[in-house]
């Protein structure tokens, strides 16, 4: 946030409007109002690296980068992340059927357990933001 001095950077402000357009306002204002002094940088570094250096880049549209973080977090087995992404993936066009296509292809490559806990995250997802019924 920009009372924070350690936020107050270009490359700072230019990862947290992708990060908004892609995540939303009240998830990234849950995460950086939550951020501490320990937390800060953590906050900062992703802000600057992964959303202003990486999300902004040319080379992928949106929509492709959210299929591939998908696919990724559920290898991971992250589904505190996966489930900030699912809808970030409905944000950048994604549809539901794409969504259950990308688990469906790491249930082959990362193995069913974890697709399945990545099928379940989304599922809820996908039913909070009534996506299906």
């Amino acid at each position: 946030m920009a009372e924070r001095p350690e936020f107050d950077t270009e490359q700072f402000a230019r990862g947290e409007r992708m990060r908004r357009e892609v995540l939303g306002d009240a998830h990234v204002d849950a995460s950086l109002n939550r951020a501490d002094d320990f937390t800060a940088d953590m906050q900062k570094l992703v802000t600057e690296w992964a959303w202003a250096g990486v999300w902004t880049r040319p080379g992928l549209d949106r929509k492709s980068r959210s299929i591939a973080t998908l696919a990724m977090l559920t290898a991971l087995n992250r589904p505190h992340e996966l489930k900030a992404h699912v809808r970030g993936a409905l944000r950048n066009g994604v549809s539901v059927d794409e969504v259950k296509e990308v688990l469906l292809q790491a249930a082959v490559y990362c193995g069913a357990p974890a697709a399945l806990d990545a099928m379940r995250v989304a599922a809820e997802v996908l039913r909070e933001e009534r996506a299906i019924g």
